[in-house]
């Protein structure tokens, strides 16, 4: 079951940029700065009150944050959804009619398993589904 908003996702051409101008907006600094070499982007988390934002900037030519400032400019890439159970929600978005871009969770930023849905399905909006690692019993194949 979807659970809450986890983050709001925001694709940038200049990660330095875009932290001090969000430092400013936000009047914190990034509570985690990471790079996620499998996706080839850096992630920079900040959090205000029970939100969160992630700014991505694409770390070569290619990757999924690349082709989308490619085609699409700076702006929103996607929504993050928590879930409890992300194996259990995949299953029924799956039989829900949903297609998933992956067959099983993926380590993702911030200490989260992750998983998109296509935004084909969602109306243009990319969505994530993300559950805290926790002492997971667990790997993705």
């Amino acid at each position: 079951m979807i659970k809450h908003v986890e983050h709001i996702g925001i694709a940038v051409r200049d990660r330095k940029a875009a932290q001090a101008l969000f430092d400013r907006l936000l009047g914190a600094v990034p509570y985690k700065v990471e790079e996620v070499g499998r996706e080839g982007v850096v992630t920079v988390f900040y959090q205000s009150g029970e939100s969160k934002i992630e700014l991505l900037e694409s770390t070569r030519d290619g990757s999924p944050v690349h082709r989308f400032l490619e085609k699409r400019g700076e702006g929103i890439h996607h929504i993050a959804f928590e879930v409890d159970d992300i194996r259990a929600e995949m299953a029924r978005l799956r039989d829900q009619g949903f297609n998933l871009l992956s067959e099983e969770p993926a380590v993702g930023a911030d200490n989260k398993w992750i998983c998109f849905i296509h935004p084909r399905d969602t109306h243009g909006v990319l969505i994530e589904l993300c559950q805290t690692r926790t002492g997971d019993a667990w790997s993705p194949a």
